[in-house]
């Protein structure tokens, strides 16, 4: 990977130039900061990314970890290595606060610091990835003595953590799972059970890992409501070895290089405690894990969001590079056929194509950094209301920030295949490995479908509708401070939002919620949409009067976003509108 996996000149511009996130250093959170200790962390991970995660991504690719004859996994060596440099360096405390051992950063720094890593190598920066999210959840609901024990080791770089939720019949629908805790005579619990999926769930990577684990404790009743929330180390903290088991790992598309396990906890091949299961100690209340579990899967959302965009921008890039040295074919209009070829990029659906992707990747990661800077606005913010305001212009945000760069850059990268041509379909150029990694995205941490129910179905209807309020607001204040220049562009979003809120309103009327939930995924494209366009108007005034090429670039592509995305809304707000009912009266014998 030859060409930089993401843009400087970008993150500096939505940092600096946006979101003005050296301004957080004026408050008491960040006041050790400055924007020169900003700078140094993303120069650090940039510097790190590119010469020890980006030159063992293909190879890691090729090599997927494999179970040895002895049960344990087998990996190529450079992702080890290049995971002690990540923990020496420091950076999986990034975010967390001095006290235990953090550098205390605001969260969007530590987000855009972290995207280097998941567009240099999107599998190797997975395992700091769900650690982070992980620490982040004991951090707010775990013990002091759980803290010091399993938070402060991860941060240090020598624990790793996982999300231990989906299981082989459950899929997503988390009411629907087995496994058990049992609670034991010292405290702790006894967890039995199977989980799939579990990225990260076991290597020789790190000294130990550290699995949250969602299981049923007796007397919680049925669904979601008897689920709680457990630590299940795979080394107990006295050295011995804890009732888990790895069973098998999964072959994927993409990703390869990131461990994918199925789990036993509780089989019987390790006794760590006289009676039988693995050993678990519950996090906060009995019956609540699901409530603390959304904390780190809404962090993994977003999370997830910034690798999508990753991946799309590293593609991107790779694009942009091709489209510039490889010649082929001369403009439509010349007449000499001996005339040198031109470059590709002289083309004008050529153009088309980087342009969509710079709107998509652009787009999505200013997106991620908007949700992130939230966080830091929300954890800092100077009254509870104000809080509360900020958390739910997040809860709203959440799913798009998770879904759009999901299908969008995603899409992305398919154009950057399309754009290196035949080249781009072999194995000998990393687009064809980005698109697959890539693909994972729009699955898990909530489908398409899960985000669109969970925005049209509740996000937005939130508190009678505050939660569509307040976002609505939000959009009006950037188109009210459009001025001439952008004037074209606020009108269009103007428009397209009060089509969102009034097709909100007629899908809520039909008076049945299978009728009003049946297009939410079509919602939800449209609602991201929506919200992308804002983002560009958002990015065009930044941009304001300034020239050179990176201006007029952003302003290209929030052009092209305008006339070629935004218009896509229309005929879905009209589908929504009419409460359509193909997909409900269509029989499963049609198939």
């Amino acid at each position: 990977m030859a060409t930089s996996p993401l843009s400087r000149r970008d993150l500096d511009f939505l940092l600096y130039e946006w979101l003005d996130v050296a301004a957080l250093t004026s408050r008491e959170r960040y006041a050790e900061h400055s924007r020169e200790t900003f700078d140094g962390v993303i120069d650090l991970c940039a510097d790190i990314a590119i010469k020890r995660f980006a030159p063992h991504n293909k190879k890691a690719d090729q090599n997927e970890p494999r179970m040895d004859s002895d049960g344990k996994v087998v990996m190529i060596e450079e992702v080890g290595a290049a995971l002690d440099e990540f923990g020496k360096a420091g950076i999986v405390a990034a975010q967390f606060d001095e006290s235990i051992g953090g550098m205390q950063l605001p969260t969007v720094v530590a987000r855009a610091a972290m995207a280097w890593f998941q567009a240099a190598n999107a599998s190797t920066s997975s395992y700091p990835f769900l650690t982070i999210a992980n620490a982040n959840l004991l951090v707010e609901y775990g013990t002091a003595d759980q803290i010091d024990t399993w938070v402060r080791p991860m941060l240090e770089g020598r624990f790793f953590g996982t999300m231990c939720l989906s299981e082989p019949q459950a899929g997503s629908s988390l009411a629907d799972i087995t496994t058990k805790a049992e609670p034991a005579g010292d405290g702790s619990y006894r967890i039995t059970g199977t989980k799939m999926w579990i990225s990260g769930g076991d290597h020789e990577l790190s000294e130990n890992i550290v699995h949250l684990v969602l299981a049923k404790a007796p007397g919680g009743g049925p669904g979601v409501k008897g689920i709680s929330l457990f630590i299940v180390p795979k080394i107990l903290a006295d050295g011995t070895r804890n009732d888990v088991s790895l069973v098998g790992l999964n072959h994927k598309m993409g990703n390869r290089g990131t461990t994918n396990t199925l789990l036993n906890f509780g089989e019987g091949n390790h006794r760590p405690a006289p009676e039988q299961g693995a050993v678990g100690y519950l996090v906060g209340e009995v019956h609540r894990g699901l409530n603390y579990m959304f904390h780190m899967m809404n962090e993994a959302r977003i999370g997830v969001g910034f690798l999508a965009t990753s991946l799309g921008y590293a593609g991107y890039l790779q694009s942009v590079e091709y489209a510039k040295t490889r010649t082929q074919g001369r403009p439509v209009a010349a007449k000499d056929p001996s005339a040198p070829p031109v470059a590709i990029i002289e083309h004008a659906d050529v153009k088309r194509m980087l342009l969509a992707q710079k709107s998509y990747v652009e787009g999505a990661l200013a997106l991620g950094l908007y949700c992130s800077k939230l966080v830091d606005e929300q954890q800092t913010a100077d009254s509870p209301e104000t809080a509360a305001r900020i958390e739910l212009l997040l809860d709203v945000l959440t799913p798009i920030a998770k879904s759009w760069p999901s299908q969008w850059c995603l899409e992305a990268n398919s154009l950057a295949i399309q754009v290196h041509g035949g080249y781009g379909y072999t194995k000998e150029f990393d687009v064809e490995q980005f698109y697959r990694d890539n693909r994972l995205n729009p699955i898990h941490e909530g489908t398409h479908a899960i985000h669109g129910l969970d925005l049209l179905g509740r996000k937005v209807i939130m508190r009678d509708g505050l939660g569509l309020r307040l976002l609505t607001e939000t959009i009006s204040a950037t188109i009210d401070r459009a001025g001439d220049a952008e004037a074209e562009s606020a009108t269009a979003l103007r428009t397209a939002l009060d089509r969102l809120v009034e097709v909100t309103g007629q899908l809520w009327s039909a008076g049945d919620a299978n009728v009003t939930l049946a297009n939410a995924s079509v919602y939800l494209e449209a609602c991201g949409h929506v919200v992308m366009a804002w983002i560009w108007l958002e990015q065009l005034i930044a941009a304001g009067e300034n020239s050179g090429d990176f201006y007029d670039g952003k302003r290209a592509a929030a052009k092209y976003f305008f006339r070629y995305e935004l218009p896509r809304t229309g005929p879905q707000f009209d589908l929504l509108a009419s409460l359509d009912r193909t997909t409900l009266d269509t029989a499963a014998e049609w198939f």
